[in-house]
């Protein structure tokens, strides 16, 4: 295969052709070609069918096949990365890409980082290609890196056409067609090879602006794999004995009526319906039905009328342990040595034909079973068995097999080819082949400075073991050999720098011991759990609120040690969290890019944070999306500390939003970007933050996630104030009564025993507080049931409608509470609760302050500076603002309230509630600021053709990308009584008049009118200080 094939498909450079078994077929109803998607025509041996992984193909396509078959996929990757499975689930209109059939009502796997799905039980060939997204390099420069596709193959999305000949490429009925992981650029596999060579490589599509290069980011050299590094959950292997679940996925092993490639226990690339057999015998499950014996004996009758047997091979004990084999047709009369070629032939063996053996499986035991099948007639000599076709074992030499072959690749070396095969035999060292590799690769270092690597591919795992300087890899490899002479093959071995390359310091990030501990403490507990071999070169930061703190290392393997032994560890009943984090490299950031740290609380909105959790993860890189329930948002603010300028998008409701920007308090300090701009995905049930930003009142799972980050992109940043809330109570203590409690960890309390907070939305007194804690209640005795927005919403009723019949708490609030603002004491009317806002949304997307006008009061947003306090009478009164019906009474406006209480009152502060005693409460300005992404309203639509030069461009808002000859300074409105309609029409102009025409005169804009009310909505001060 040619390189520039190859670089295409993911493939290396010098892997072989594409390894299938054709044979003609003769195919009883409409059948799609799997290379060019285009049905198969004709009466008998219409096309061609892989013997070995059920690729359907016409014959004028086969010249054209680069897709290698699944027998030789793996040893074709350059460079192994095992995929994320998650756990077992149904999977529906999906194709397995191993078998190449529909996953149909059987347990299935995908991979949670790009689009590869598999039969739970075709675990055992899966191919690991999974997305590389970290492949930082010290050696190369940012000007000198392409990324090439991450292309899949089959199961695109409905409708897609080829990038290159702009036809159809995807099909529901099999698997074709290929698609980039990052870009989303689809083509035919046949046009993969043609693009232009712009083309072939990618450039991340719509999403570059936000997308983290994977050259940007370093995980150190260590045995941990991707999953440990995103925090992701993968699902267990399981016995292979459990992977027939259900009756189901055993009947669609043995269903097919044109494909002889299915399955046994985990896999057979074909004959799988004698493997499925020889489970069940084991099991005692042998239930032959009329059907069955009628099939094989039409099988035996046909098999008599020709000269051809069909004989199941195994590569080895273990293979034969698991049922795994795989079949070869052969000529009943043939030799030993041609039946020993079609056996090395269908495990794709490079080896010597001499290094092996063949067994007859069915043999007696006991006299002839270790006896070697020899001439003449070797296929004629076989045992069988009733109801089973002959088997042979194909085996590895020992005392005979004294050299063969290895593979060596170079991995991130500068040499110009990345692999090399060597002759090896039994006295060749391991210092001999660095030797040896250094020479073919062409460089002249020092073999101090080099290692060798054994990588081994099983299931798609990948396993990687430094052999030592005496070891001999021909015996590595022979004891390989033995279990499985297929896994020999995937077996290969890496020359590599002793020097890792992700430099030396590795980073854990610890969490779940006790909160508020001295560094003293906190630097016992984890000398206590580790061996001295493994210990830290450095502790901090330390996040003292929150029990968590990030431990350096000096090398890989004192921290994979660390990782180890920490992993399982328990503290006063917690288990520890370890996640090893990987490290971004600024300067390999183009500078185009603002990259996109991505926070998704899978807790929220029942299972859409999951759903979108995997979508993020499929679409950019892995290694910029954080899942909250492994660790909270430090994990991830830690990793991007040292990025200059990035955004951030939040996936959850209000209180994960505020956890998010009380994270950002803490790490800002230490930060290169101290106040990233944050956009929202709202998952809770208000969302009231997400409504004034224009994201929405909820995701609903329609959305296409593509679209959420393309809207991200287009954003403009707003600033949005925060509020400082301080809570001094009366009593000497500070304690807060039996009532409820004040939340720990959003709080800070200082030696006056007066705790303080963080407001963002708004903060509640009596009624409104009253209710949101008797709902957080319900939540905290079962939280399994809030799980839906809907239920939610029904708690919210069912608790007001008690409140409407029960005892008043909040009764005559207005006579326990004296209020002040901006210094001036202002009286209140007869109330039963205080909601102060920060925001224009309260309740689900009410709006307390109602419509504008004419009164005393200015027109209220976020960033003013102001507070909003208003007044509800009663719980009707509050439902009356929620339905739209009524507003709140307005009390104040301003910018510094204090409120002093006679007795208890329920209070919350953006959604978190509990019982204050008496004391006093301060609401004051923040030092803390927050920069938020606003969704545009409009969307500008893009023409195919480039306009004119000399026409005026349309004036932009402060905060959006500007436009060419517009000045970046902010618009203002200028008042025209006689302006394209009438009076008072208010337009928008630049600082700078307009650029004149070709005439000397202004044209008249072409662009729509923006809105007076939009406009006021994009403030000229909209980036935070």
């Amino acid at each position: 295969m040619a390189a520039a094939e190859v670089e295409g498909l993911g493939y290396s450079e010098e892997a072989p052709s594409h390894g299938h078994s054709f044979v003609k077929k003769t195919f009883t109803r409409p059948t799609n070609c799997h290379q060019c998607a285009e049905y198969i025509w004709g009466l008998v041996s219409q096309g061609f069918f892989c013997e070995v992984c059920n690729f359907l193909v016409h014959e004028k396509c086969i010249k054209t096949i680069l897709i290698p078959c699944v027998s030789l996929a793996a040893s074709c990757v350059e460079n192994p990365v095992a995929h994320c499975l998650s756990e077992e689930k149904s999977i529906k209109g999906k194709f397995c890409n191993v078998c190449r059939k529909k996953i149909h009502e059987a347990p299935g796997l995908h991979c949670e980082v790009c689009d590869y799905f598999i039969h739970d039980y075709c675990q055992e060939f899966a191919v690991p290609n999974c997305v590389d997204g970290a492949t930082y390099d010290p050696w190369s420069q940012l000007h000198t890196i392409t990324t090439h596709h991450n292309n899949r193959e089959g199961n695109l999305p409905a409708h897609s056409k080829c990038f290159k000949c702009k036809k159809a490429c995807w099909s529901p009925d099999c698997l074709t067609g290929m698609r980039c992981c990052w870009c989303g650029l689809t083509a035919h596999s046949s046009c993969v090879t043609s693009l232009a060579k712009e083309s072939l490589n990618c450039s991340f599509g719509k999403l570059e602006p936000i997308f983290l290069p994977p050259h940007a980011v370093s995980i150190p050299r260590t045995q941990i794999s991707q999953v440990n590094f995103i925090g992701l959950k993968s699902k267990e292997n399981l016995p292979h004995h459990m992977l027939y679940r259900t009756e189901e996925a055993r009947a669609l092993a043995v269903s097919d009526d044109w494909s002889s490639t299915v399955c046994g226990e985990s896999v057979a690339v074909l004959g799988g319906v004698e493997a499925s057999k020889e489970l069940e015998e084991t099991m005692h499950l042998v239930i032959k039905t009329r059907d069955e014996k009628r099939k094989e004996k039409s099988t035996k009758e046909k098999e008599k009328e020709t000269e051809e047997e069909l004989i199941k091979v195994f590569d080895g004990y273990n293979s034969l342990r698991k049922r795994l084999f795989r079949t070869i047709t052969v000529n009943k009369y043939c030799t030993k040595e041609e039946l020993l070629a079609a056996a090395m032939k269908a495990f794709v063996v490079s080896q010597d034909s001499k290094n092996f053996y063949l067994l007859d499986v069915y043999a007696d035991c006991d006299s002839e079973r270790e006896v070697e099948i020899q001439d003449p007639y070797p296929v004629q000599s076989l045992v069988r068995k009733e109801g089973r076709r002959p088997a042979i074992l194909l085996g590895l030499r020992d005392s005979e097999n004294d050299s063969g072959i290895i593979k060596v690749w170079a991995r991130k070396l500068q040499v110009g080819q990345t692999k090399i095969v060597l002759t090896v035999n039994a006295s060749t060292t391991t210092e001999q082949v660095i030797e040896q590799a250094l020479t073919d690769f062409g460089l002249e270092d020092n073999p101090d400075l080099y290692e060798l690597v054994k990588v081994t591919l099983d299931c798609g795992r990948v396993t990687e073991t430094v052999l030592n300087r005496e070891d001999i890899p021909w015996e590595v490899l022979k004891r390989r050999g033995f279990e499985s002479v297929r896994l020999m093959e995937l077996t290969r071995f890496y020359l590599q720098l002793l020097e890792d390359p992700h430099g030396p310091d590795v980073a854990l990030f610890v969490g779940n011991l006790p909160q508020n501990l001295s560094h003293k403490n906190y630097e016992t507990i984890l000398l206590d759990c580790l061996d001295p071999e493994s210990k830290f070169s450095s502790l901090g930061p330390i996040y003292y609120e929150y029990g968590s703190m990030v431990i350096t290392f000096d090398n890989s393997t004192s921290a994979i040690a660390a990782y180890e032994q920490l992993q399982g560890r328990v503290y006063e009943d917690k288990k520890l969290m370890v996640i090893m984090l990987p490290t971004l490299e600024p300067e390999m950031i183009p500078s185009k890019t603002v990259p996109l740290l991505v926070f998704v609380n899978v807790k929220s909105g029942g299972c859409q944070g999951l759903q979108l959790i995997s979508s993020f993860r499929k679409l950019l890189n892995p290694y910029q999306v954080f899942d909250l329930s492994n660790g909270g948002p430090l994990p991830g603010l830690y990793v991007f500390r040292k990025i200059v300028k990035y955004r951030i998008l939040v996936c959850g409701g209000d209180g994960t939003i505020g956890w998010v920007l009380q994270c950002l308090d803490n790490v800002g300090q230490d930060s290169q970007c101290s106040n990233p701009p944050c956009a929202i995905v709202p998952l809770g049930t208000g969302n009231d933050l997400a409504r004034v930003l224009r994201w929405g009142s909820g995701y609903s799972g329609d959305e296409d996630p593509l679209s959420l980050l393309r809207d991200v992109i287009e954003a403009e940043e707003i600033r949005l104030d925060r509020w400082t809330v301080v809570f001094r109570p009366l009593t000497d203590e500070g304690a807060v009564l039996d009532g409820g409690k004040a939340p720990v960890v959003s709080a800070q309390t200082n030696e006056n025993n007066a705790q303080i907070f963080v407001m963002n939305n708004y903060f509640g007194l009596g009624l409104d507080a009253d209710l949101c804690l008797d709902f957080h209640n319900a939540r905290e005795e079962k939280p399994e049931k809030f799980n839906s927005r809907n239920y939610n919403k029904g708690v919210y009723v069912k608790v007001s409608l008690r409140k409407m019949v029960g005892r008043k708490m909040c009764k005559d609030l207005h006579k326990v509470l004296k209020l002040e603002v901006d210094g001036v004491n202002v009286e209140l009317p007869p109330i039963e609760g205080i909601i102060i806002l920060n925001i224009m949304s309260w309740g689900s997307g009410a709006n307390p302050w109602g419509p504008e006008k004419d009164d005393r009061f200015s027109k209220p947003n976020h960033w003013d500076g102001n507070l909003e306090v208003v007044g509800v009478t009663g719980m009707v009164h509050m439902g009356q603002i929620q339905s739209g019906l009524r507003s709140a009474v307005r009390i104040a406006q301003g910018s510094h309230i204090k409120i002093h209480m006679t007795r208890e009152i329920p209070v919350q502060v953006d959604g978190e509630p509990w019982i204050q005693p008496a004391g006093d409460i301060v609401v004051l300005k923040s030092a803390l600021k927050a920069t938020m992404l606003k969704k545009q309203k409009y969307k500008v639509k893009r023409r195919n053709t480039a306009p004119p030069t000399n026409l005026p461009t349309t004036p932009i808002r402060a905060g959006s990308t500007p436009i060419p000859q517009v000045p970046q300074s902010a618009p203002y409105i200028s008042r025209s009584h006689h302006l394209g309609g009438g009076p008072g029409t208010s337009t928008v102009s630049s600082s700078a008049p307009p650029t004149a025409g070709p005439s000397g005169s202004v044209p008249p804009s072409t662009s729509p009118p923006l809105n007076l009310a939009d406009l006021c909505d994009s403030p000229t001060h909209a980036t935070a200080v």
